[in-house]
């Protein structure tokens, strides 16, 4: 009995050293940044058969295979249409403004297509407003709607869109929905997912989560974006989620979540429907090419002036494409940048940039919240705090809700809008999409919209800072170590 017992010790320690062995070599062989490395290494060595399960679930990115077989023949078929929408050339901008140039280029030759004019675009940011010209919009759908969402959470304003949807779908409209299955957990387990299907709405649960699927692929890779779709003519995207303001996380006592979305009417509609085609082939084996915009479209007076890019992340679109936009809208700057996060957690590279911006004499603004969602982003978020008021950044303090826009102005001209959050998960995880928009009367827009933010905020006072305890240096210190992970 004592040599089984004997032997079974030495197979379980073999098995542990070569698991030890592999995922060393496969942290090594990947070239990630230094301080995301030595986190892994020290995580699966000093904290034994725990640290090899935190390494099988968020180590490595991939999806399940099905899907990635699905996601890596995608694009070929996508570069297709993309050719056909090139030939489009009168929907597409020539000339971008000065601070724009260098980030459209990045996105022109990334992506293979110029940035896209002729838009009728609008800031939105009365959830609930947002929510009553969207149900407008799909009662008056003509042929197809389609949406995306991290969260759905039935109650409330949410329940009226359902219906609008619904009734559309009764009518003949093509609906589909497809919703992140961690996110929106209360939607699939409420009676709404069987009320749609049976009013011929097609409803898919993405990136689903459950025990049987914990080794085919990583659970944390979420479906992030909020897209809705509308006639291949009207787009709507940023960091709403479907939810009643009014009653989500009213338990948090944090206040209600302020959030930023922009209506799009023209050309990009096509261009951001294709991301959603590559979306919904990914879930469900099918595709639905959006069709190309007709030159009809010239006919409409809005800003021709003006210009539209769209970035989509996630596996199987360009790699790091929002970090490396994020990176060349910061080093454009030359008089101001505001940026606006819920979560900041930066990469080295982003947190070097903003530096370097405030240091050349760019009056850099950041606005996050005051009160958090999350324990854990607040901590490892405060440890930039000192680098960034060192170089002069100002830091404010959202005090009326829990800011969850985000949002990038450069120069009054160039901004970014969408769903990336400032963090790894965003960066380099989740399945994301932001607009790129040069156009000065949007710009000042967003300007007057950042700058209420900036009214009902805190500024983080440098000094004060710089005298808080000990003990809170060393738990921001241990969130920084964790931060890498996050």
């Amino acid at each position: 009995m004592n040599i089984f017992y004997n032997s079974l010790k030495c197979l379980v320690f073999l098995i542990y050293w070569l698991l030890i062995a592999n995922i060393t070599f496969r942290i090594l062989i990947k070239r990630r940044s230094i301080a995301s490395s030595m986190s892994w290494l020290l995580i699966i060595y000093i904290i034994p058969f725990i640290g090899i399960f935190i390494w099988f679930f968020f180590g490595e990115l991939y999806l399940g295979k099905r899907q990635k077989k699905i996601a890596n023949r995608i694009w070929s078929i996508s570069n297709i249409w993309l050719n056909e929408l090139k030939s489009c050339k009168y929907i597409f901008q020539i000339k971008n403004s000065e601070v724009a140039t260098s980030l459209f280029q990045l996105c022109k030759h990334r992506q293979g297509i110029p940035g896209v004019k002729t838009n009728n675009l609008k800031l939105l940011t009365n959830t609930k407003k947002i929510m009553q010209i969207l149900i407008r919009d799909i009662y008056l759908a003509r042929k197809n709607i389609e949406m995306v969402f991290y969260i759905w959470k039935p109650g409330g304003i949410a329940d009226d869109v359902a219906m609008a949807l619904i009734s559309s779908a009764k009518r003949g409209i093509h609906c589909r929905l497809m919703l992140d299955s961690a996110g929106s957990i209360e939607f699939f387990r409420s009676p709404w997912v069987e009320i749609m299907r049976k009013s011929g709405i097609q409803v898919v649960e993405a990136l689903k989560v459950s025990v049987f699927r914990i080794f085919l692929r990583r659970l944390d890779v979420r479906q992030h974006r909020k897209i809705v779709l509308i006639d291949n003519y009207i787009a709507y995207s940023g960091s709403m989620n479907l939810v009643d303001p009014y009653l989500f996380k009213k338990s948090s006592g944090i206040g209600q979540w302020i959030d930023l979305m922009t209506r799009i009417e023209g050309p990009i509609a096509a261009t951001i429907g294709i991301i959603y085609s590559c979306d919904w082939e990914i879930e469900t084996g099918h595709k639905i090419l959006p069709q190309l915009p007709h030159k009809k479209i010239l006919e409409n007076k809005y800003n021709k002036d003006s210009s539209i890019q769209v970035i989509a992340s996630g596996p199987g679109f360009p790699e790091n494409m929002i970090h490396q936009a994020l990176l060349t809208a910061i080093y454009s700057a030359r008089n101001e940048l505001i940026m606006t996060t819920p979560y900041l957690v930066p990469s080295e590279d982003l947190l070097y940039a903003i530096c370097t911006a405030a240091q050349r004499g760019v009056k850099v603004s950041i606005i996050i919240p005051l009160c958090h969602d999350s324990i854990l982003v607040k901590w490892a978020s405060r440890v930039f705090f000192s680098e960034l008021l060192e170089a002069g950044v100002k830091i404010y303090q959202f005090k009326k809700g829990l800011l969850h826009s985000k949002s990038i102005l450069v120069d009054q001209q160039l901004s970014l809008i969408g769903t990336a959050n400032l963090d790894m998960r965003s960066l380099w995880l989740n399945f994301e999409i932001t607009l790129v928009i040069d156009d000065s009367n949007f710009g000042r827009n967003l300007s007057c919209i950042q700058n209420q933010y900036i009214l009902d905020s805190q500024l983080l006072d440098k000094k004060k800072w710089s005298m808080r305890s000990y003990w809170t240096r060393i738990l921001e210190k241990i969130f920084y170590f964790l931060s890498p992970l996050l």
